[in-house]
């Protein structure tokens, strides 16, 4: 059997440092015992375009593995190519690089290792909610410098206290920041979800359900977005939602970067509508040297936490998504039931309301 893996290239940083498993150096811990077992297992982090060796590969693998951090883009026309194919796996969180549509079609299985990053994650937010709040990157930067100008930094800071905080998407991600952030005693906490917090899971947070997403953004200081990317959230902050945000409010994005209109977002950083845009994940990835979200900046000179794509790839994570990955992989060889938490398509059909109401 031929077990295609496309990870990320750690280089030296991975040769230091065995813990990176999701690295094409490190290979998800997986070789030896594959290989004991007479698997084939090629990894690679070439993956775009007709010649890449993951299409090469791809046409005779029966196991794919992928994660949310270097994706392999698999479509409708790479999946009528790859004959053998029968699982494809996620190392991490996030299948919005595979054609789900198509995968039910084609009756692929499609997996993913649920709650192995959403710890990470959910502290990825609450930082990137605290540096934009505060002003902090700016303040870093004037120290870099060699600078010293309180006023300048401090005029765009702010306490978290009091505000008004809420999360796009009220899932295990977006309820861990929810409970977070219960101690930072914000105004409110707010949701936006097609489906109420279960009345144990609000226990003590006491946030508030809104139902119409104008209403919803209109009424935070800070937004978070902690929902999976399909049909119905591609492009969902756009030009025309940003117009309804509290005006100076701040967005962080750790879910999907095409979530949100990556123009329309720079634009509203720029002019001030919106006070900062935070986040570790980009409409492409890796992000081009030229993105706009690169370099945005709000009137002050501050207003950007963007980063690489690593909130839900801590070391820990790694560990998690990797031991994950394996036993799927091990129920899938040994033919043996899957955790139905892990499935998004099952032999032919959506296993998981996760992506859009099928």
């Amino acid at each position: 059997m031929k077990v295609l893996a496309v990870l990320y290239k750690g280089l030296e940083a991975a040769r230091q440092e065995p813990r990176l498993l999701g690295t094409v150096e490190n290979q998800l811990g997986m070789r030896n015992w594959l290989q004991s077992m007479g698997h084939e297992y090629i990894v690679t982090d070439d993956k775009e375009g007709a010649s890449s060796e993951f299409q090469k590969h791809l046409k005779d693998a029966e196991v794919v593995i992928t994660t949310p951090f270097h994706p392999g883009y698999l479509t409708r026309d790479l999946m009528e190519k790859a004959k053998n194919l029968k699982i494809c796996i996620t190392a991490g969180v996030g299948s919005d690089h595979i054609d789900l549509d198509a995968a039910v079609d084609h009756k692929i299985q499609v997996l993913e290792v649920t709650g192995s990053n959403v710890v990470s994650v959910a502290e990825h937010v609450v930082m990137s909610i605290l540096l934009l709040v505060r002003n902090f990157t700016p303040a870093h930067e004037m120290i870099e410098r060699g600078d010293w100008n309180v006023s300048e930094v401090a005029r765009n800071a702010f306490d978290l206290e009091n505000k008004v905080v809420g999360t796009l998407g009220a899932g295990r991600i977006g309820h861990r920041v929810l409970q977070r952030l219960k101690p930072f005693n914000c105004k409110e906490l707010l949701y936006y979800d097609y489906a109420t917090l279960p009345e144990s899971a609000n226990a003590g947070l006491d946030a508030r359900r809104v139902e119409d997403l104008k209403d919803f953004v209109s009424q935070c200081d800070v937004v978070t977005i902690n929902t999976p990317l399909h049909d119905g959230t591609r492009g969902l902050i756009n030009r025309d939602l940003l117009q309804h945000f509290k005006p100076g409010a701040w967005i962080v994005n750790t879910a999907r970067g095409a979530i949100c209109d990556k123009d329309a977002i720079a634009e509203a950083v720029r002019s001030g509508r919106i006070n900062g845009y935070s986040g570790d994940v980009w409409n492409v990835q890796p992000a081009p040297k030229d993105h706009v979200w690169r370099t945005m900046k709000n009137p002050l000179g501050g207003g950007n936490g963007m980063v690489p794509h690593y909130s839900g790839t801590t070391l820990d994570a790694q560990k998690r998504y990797a031991d994950g990955t394996r036993q799927i992989l091990q129920n899938y060889l040994e033919g043996k039931q899957q955790e139905p938490a892990n499935i998004i398509v099952g032999e032919g059909k959506y296993a998981t309301k996760a992506y859009g109401q099928r």
